[in-house]
């Protein structure tokens, strides 16, 4: 066999990083534009993010569907990935009306476990138990390794053990339920996870089956990490770290990562002098993923004021970013409808595609979601399937929807408890006159710009609206190194079941053991204390490893 592989395109999400990966191995990457590509083809990846329903869709107007299911039927390599698993089976309940290609039996059912967060975003393992010993490697899998995962709907353990004769799984578990993290049998592999999003482990897979290795023999890791029983109970998702760049132009029109106090990036305390200039954002997203950071963020806080599509550098960032940094990338700024300085107005879906056509796996939406929770009170709690959430998440999935909220915490007066029209908390830090109680007030702006919402409520309705992961950042915290805002982060939790990613006030490694320990975070972000240099990712969760707690270790060599 030569050294192509053709990937079949339903046109949702990211594909830049899967492409780079298949670069970075040494192979040369074709795509199906037509029947004889298919049917020619030496290998084919079918890879997917987002809905189900619209995959399967794509693929019937198409009219691709004979041609797929005849060269899979005729023996020759195939890949999916994500949805390109999902599609191999039966149905989803995602659309119960939509049939799959029904290579395997069975159907997709969503995560129903009411303790844990929907979508299952992050780092779990694939474990072929059932049919591997120690050293064997079935396309690469392996035991102790962690893949990315990012998905609401899965195929039960339960309705794979159906599977017949000759159908090999790798399991994985999210809170009590096990479902298939990957397939094989014959010709045929699919992983839930992404390899292009999974570091070296996942390079590994995708190169197995490029080479069809299907079995390999390997030297098992040696290394043990101690894990408490309640990390036993989350199934085997581990704690995210997330390295968070905030990217601006400087002064002299570069763009550099900075970072501020209370949102003040430049040099002097009374907001004169240079922007401050902590590096390069490629190199040091690069740096980072080496220390083995779980995802990177890009917050532009300056660049889309005008309209993003044409801020071409930051564009150019994350496509040499996704070369050769394989965890995902999330993009933040600018993700509203917005127009060029002559007039052409861009739909937020517009600029969210050229985001994720240029290497980002999610986008962040700020201020804009604000406006769109307040539309959605303002209508009854009607969604209007209007808005740049609903949108973007109806065509990428809400997984591929992240909603960053800046709130600010405000001493509500005992006199005041009676008629407050907000939801509050009691707190265990007293205000300046011995107030017992706050509210966590919504702002936009970089917290520059308060609004009469307070934070529940804004994820109560970005949640409804199609938001699939919320970056809950803290204005009084920020830049303070002083720990995350646990009561702030509790009270959001509460309010929501999608995931939260903790932000604000990491000064060192406690303050992520804190955050994991005393709240139901999802993941936690740093970024002062990480472009300093005061410490390295990888020391972070030397730590966590240290206290029980689950991380992913970051492996050597291909």
């Amino acid at each position: 066999m030569g050294k192509t592989v053709h990937l079949l395109d339903t046109v949702s999400g990211n594909i830049r990083s899967l492409v780079n990966a298949i670069e970075k191995l040494g192979y040369e990457v074709h795509w199906v534009r037509s029947f004889d590509d298919l049917d020619n083809a030496e290998r084919v990846i079918f890879p997917g993010v987002g809905h189900f329903g619209h995959c399967m869709r794509t693929l019937l107007a198409s009219g691709f569907i004979p041609h797929l299911t005849r060269y899979i039927s005729l023996g020759r390599p195939f890949m999916g990935i994500c949805v390109g698993l999902q599609a191999l089976f039966t149905a989803s309940e995602e659309e119960s009306g939509v049939p799959g290609l029904g290579i395997f039996a069975g159907t997709l059912r969503k995560f129903n476990d009411g303790d844990k967060s929907v979508p299952h975003i992050g780092w779990n393992s694939a474990a072929a138990t059932n049919y591997l010993g120690d050293g064997e490697s079935l396309w690469g899998l392996r035991k102790e390794s962690k893949y990315y995962y990012v998905h609401s709907y899965g195929v039960p353990l339960s309705e794979a053990k159906l599977l017949g004769e000759g159908v090999e799984v790798a399991v994985a578990k999210y809170g009590q339920e096990e479902f298939v993290g990957a397939i094989s049998r014959g010709n045929i592999f699919a992983t839930q996870f992404h390899p292009e999003k999974s570091g070296v482990a996942g390079l590994r897979v995708l190169k197995a089956f490029l080479d069809q290795e299907r079995i390999a023999r390997y030297t098992p890791s040696q290394t043990l990490l101690r894990t408490s029983q309640n990390e036993k109970e989350r199934g085997g998702l581990t704690r995210r770290i997330i390295a968070c760049l905030d990217v601006r132009t400087n002064d002299a029109g570069d763009l550099v990562v900075t970072k501020g106090d209370q949102y003040d990036v430049r040099e002097n305390a009374d907001g004169e002098g240079q922007v401050r200039n902590l590096g390069k954002p490629v190199a040091m997203a690069e740096k980072y993923y080496i220390q083995g950071a779980d995802e990177v963020t890009f917050l532009n806080i300056t660049s889309f004021r005008d309209c993003p599509l044409l801020d071409t550098p930051m564009l150019e960032v994350l496509r040499q970013t996704s070369k050769n940094v394989f965890v995902p990338l999330t993009i933040g700024g600018g993700i509203r409808d917005v127009a060029d300085p002559d007039g052409t107005v861009h739909p937020a879906l517009e600029v969210a595609k050229e985001y994720f056509v240029s290497g980002a796996d999610k986008v962040s939406i700020g201020s804009d979601a604000v406006a769109v929770a307040e539309a959605y009170y303002a209508n009854n709690r009607i969604p209007t399937g209007a808005s740049s959430i609903e949108k973007i998440s109806s065509a990428y999935g809400n997984q591929a929807v992240v909603v960053s909220i800046d709130p600010r915490r405000v001493y509500i007066p005992d006199s005041d408890l009676p008629t407050f029209p907000h939801e509050y908390i009691s707190t265990a830090f007293p205000g300046p006159n011995g107030e017992t109680h706050v509210w966590y007030q919504t702002t936009v702006k970089g917290g520059r710009e308060p609004r009469p919402l307070s934070v529940q409520a804004l994820a109560r309705a970005v949640e409804a609206l199609g938001c699939g992961e919320l970056l809950l950042n803290s204005i009084d915290k920020d830049g303070t190194n002083s720990g995350f805002d646990l009561e702030l982060i509790n009270a959001v939790k509460k309010a929501v079941r999608i995931p939260v990613i903790a932000s604000s006030g990491a000064g060192k490694p406690d303050h992520f053991v804190e955050v994991f320990e005393r709240t139901e975070t999802d993941a936690a972000l740093g970024a002062g204390m990480f472009h300093r240099g005061e410490y390295e990712v990888g020391q972070v969760k030397s730590v966590l490893a240290e206290k029980g707690l689950l991380v992913r270790e970051e492996e050597g060599e291909i």
